[in-house]
């Protein structure tokens, strides 16, 4: 399996709401222990574990399709997972799809036009901004401080998704981990608060 988590390079970029999909990958290889392999054939940052690939795209959001197909070819990966930001979805929520339309999604644009759309999508809220004008500088902007404090717990989350999305089926995945408003789960309290 190839788990893509989109975003943009550079470190001007590094904890904004459109890189919510390279936070995840640098999670997962946390948590995985993944190797790094020589990438620069790739144009991105890949990564491995038993049989699995972890990529980060480093050719920009809008050219993401294009590093994802060459590692996908170089390997003949048959399943492609895409992590990615949703405009559409409240701040904190995770949904499951496959295939579908790219909500106007520059990453999700190209890799459509490079792989087709048969692929998982899991997609994490961001909330919107309250102009159509704005999104771009939305998407572009840092989590605010009420986000950040749940944002480690919201990341673990879907790296939890992900690691079952290895042994599991997506319909099992999806019934198990979305999250329609997200709880975090104060554990000495022993209850759930919504943001």
């Amino acid at each position: 399996m190839l788990i893509a988590g989109l975003g943009n390079p550079g470190a001007n970029y590094e904890n904004t709401r459109h890189n919510i999909g390279f936070m995840v990958i640098d999670e997962l290889v946390s948590r995985q222990n993944a190797s790094k392999l020589s990438s620069s054939f790739f144009d991105g940052e890949l990564f491995k574990f038993s049989n699995h690939f972890l990529l980060k795209p480093l050719t920009f959001m809008n050219l993401s399709g294009k590093p994802i197909n060459a590692v996908k070819k170089f390997y003949k990966i048959e399943q492609v997972v895409i992590i990615h930001d949703d405009l559409d979805l409240e701040f904190g929520t995770i949904r499951f799809k496959k295939g579908g339309g790219n909500g106007g999604h520059n990453g999700l644009k190209s890799i459509d036009e490079n792989i087709t759309k048969e692929y998982i999508r899991i997609r994490l809220g961001i909330g919107k901004p309250e102009h159509k004008s704005q999104v771009s500088s939305y998407v572009l902007s840092n989590f605010n401080d009420k986000e950040l404090i749940h944002l480690s717990e919201w990341i673990r989350q879907v790296c939890e998704s992900v690691e079952d999305l290895l042994y599991n089926s997506l319909e099992d995945v999806s019934s198990k981990h979305t999250i329609k408003k997200f709880q975090l789960k104060l554990y000495d309290k022993g209850k759930d608060v919504s943001i």
